[in-house]
């Protein structure tokens, strides 16, 4: 029988029997413990120094890869250092600064807009509310959380394309709308948890729990996890399953 990392025997498939409300819960915040454990660095892997950056660089991260988006920015930011300067950019210069993101021109058109709209309606200064945020063009409440949770430190739930996957697989929402699987979570971890969930998440997700072959084998959740199984248990094909670098 294969082992996970810890040495522990492969768990067996967790019983379909329903599951408390209260089990639920326990099980959810054990998850989150051990995946606090196991990615005790994790971290929005966007390079930033102030909001403005951030959310620039996460706008520009859609579709794309944060690395991707980590070798364009320094460019960007050394032309357009703020929203001012963003918002009288050339858009055509500005569509060959981020070509290589991929969608440059609807992302030139966001970032022209969202700047202009900090500029003449914010001070040029990043708005610290979710309110505030979501009426910036290009911004939803998925760009508005990563900024809020790591710019500000407003705890804020993240749902992007790995954390979604995740939730699901883990059993804690069976929702695919982001803003219906934001509010499920949120009402399972404490929301003082919220922002650094969303990068342990995120975290697994590009490292172990992989859409198309989790490496269920070493998986430090897998006991805990009702999806155990849908990669491979042996530890031996599961082990070189894992990343150790964010591949997306």
């Amino acid at each position: 029988m294969a082992t996970t990392e810890a040495g522990a025997k492969s768990p067996r498939p967790r019983s379909k029997a329903p599951e408390s409300r209260l089990a639920l819960v326990r099980r959810a915040r054990r998850m989150n413990r051990i995946l606090a454990e196991t990615y005790p660095d994790a971290h929005c892997e966007l390079d930033f120094q102030n909001a403005f950056q951030l959310l620039v660089a996460t706008v520009l991260s859609a579709q794309t890869t944060d690395v991707r988006v980590n070798l364009t920015t320094p460019a960007l930011f050394a032309k357009y250092p703020d929203a001012a300067e963003m918002a009288a950019a050339n858009p055509e210069e500005l569509e060959t600064l981020i070509k290589p993101t991929g969608f440059y021109r609807n992302k030139a058109k966001s970032l022209l807009g969202l700047s202009s709209a900090l500029r003449d309606n914010f001070g040029g200064e990043v708005p610290r509310t979710m309110d505030e945020l979501v009426t910036l063009p290009g911004v939803g409440r998925k760009t508005a959380n990563v900024v809020l949770g790591n710019a500000f430190d407003v705890p804020g739930i993240t749902v992007d394309t790995h954390f979604g996957r995740l939730v699901r697989r883990f059993g804690w929402s069976t929702e695919t709308d982001p803003i219906k699987v934001e509010h499920e979570v949120g009402e399972l971890i404490p929301r003082k948890d919220w922002t650094i969930l969303s990068h342990r998440l995120i975290w697994h997700g590009r490292r172990m729990c992989h859409s198309r072959r989790p490496a269920c084998g070493v998986c430090p959740l897998a006991r805990l996890c009702p999806s155990f199984g849908e990669g491979p248990v042996d530890e031996e094909t599961a082990r070189k399953l894992v990343k150790n670098g964010p591949p997306n």
